[in-house]
């Protein structure tokens, strides 16, 4: 009779809010509530305009 060594353990994939160190940030914004079905937003930071935009293969771009 062979014993076979034990399973490893599951790995479980963090959520967003255990990612996060405690006490250190708000709660994460999703980015479909940001976009709410546009494309590209415009963010005003300190006297500039950056755009925001979602690309179809799911990455967001930051540009002046």
């Amino acid at each position: 009779m062979t014993t076979r060594p034990p399973a490893p353990p599951a790995v479980a994939r963090p959520t967003a809010e255990a990612a996060l160190p405690s006490g250190q940030f708000d709660t994460p914004i999703r980015s479909k509530d940001l976009f709410k079905e546009r494309a590209c937003i415009y963010i005003e930071h300190e006297g500039m305009i950056y755009a925001l935009r979602s690309t179809r293969a799911g990455k967001l771009i930051l540009t002046k």
